[in-house]
This record gives C-alpha cells, structure tokens and sequence, in this order.
C-alpha cells in the first residue's frame, strides 16, 4: 500500500513529547491569564496592529513581543502532524482504514462542534473558540486514531 504523506515512525516518539510538552504548557499558560512577559524579544511582523494610535502600526515592522505563545502553538502543531502523520511500525491496509475513518470523523466532529459553539458562544470569548479551533481537528484526529487502535 503506497502511503506517500506518512513520515517515518521514528517522528513518533519526538511528537509526542513536542505534543504534550505543548498541551501541558498551553494549558498552564491559559490557567495563568495568558499575559507573559517570558521572552520579550524583537521579531519580525508582517503586520502590526496593536493599537489604533501606534505609532509602529502597519506591515513589515519589527516588534517587540513575547514569544512563548508562539512556541507553545508550534510545540502543539508540529507535535501533533509527527504523531498523527508518522507511520505505524505496521502501516497495513487496517491501519490505512482507521486512519482514514478517523480523519474524515475528526473533521465532521470538529464542524459539529464549532456550529454549536457558533450558535451559542459570542463576543471576545468566540475568538478564543476558534484560536482554540486551530488544534481541535489534528487533536481530534490523534485521540480517535488511537483509541480505535488501541480496540483492534
């Protein structure tokens, strides 16, 4: 069976610990008030609008941010594409099927989810909704993958 997106398995392991480092990270960030100042440093922003009266408001400006929230969310990306997208150590047609039943389920449920939490959840909290929207379908996709594995 030709399965040319898979990466090796041995990305398997790395992603986890990228996966859960970030969760683990993102949730006590989230639980902390989601304002850090750990590691203030310049960077490079295609746009800045900040605020209405910046003076550095506008595209291509170099700022000054915190960047553990960007670490965090590459930590959970990149984390859950090594695990959800390595192979197997037996990538048979089995695996194939459950793989493939578990992403069209993870992106069906994830729709599901986000219009009801369109219907029911506004304003500012919304916007964290679907920040939080971002992870959901790999994350979806990994958990049911697994569990279904896990019963065969």
């Amino acid at each position: 069976m030709k399965t040319d997106y898979l990466i090796s398995n041995k990305y398997k392991i790395p992603g986890w610990i990228l996966l859960i480092t970030g969760i683990i990270a993102g949730v006590f960030l989230i639980a902390s008030g989601l304002e850090s100042n750990l590691l203030q440093v310049k960077v490079f922003a295609l746009y800045n609008g900040d605020s209405l009266f910046s003076d550095n408001e506008g595209f291509f400006k170099i700022i000054e941010n915190s960047i553990i929230d960007e670490i965090i969310t590459l930590f959970i990306i990149i984390g859950g594409l090594l695990v959800g997208f390595s192979k197997e150590k037996v990538e048979d047609e089995f695996i194939y099927k459950l793989r493939k039943d578990s992403l069209v389920w993870a992106i069906v449920f994830n729709y599901m989810v986000l219009i009801i939490m369109t219907i029911f959840i506004y304003d500012f909290t919304f916007f964290n909704v679907m920040v939080y929207n971002m992870f959901t379908p790999l994350l979806f996709f990994i958990v049911r993958f697994n569990f279904l594995k896990s019963k065969a």
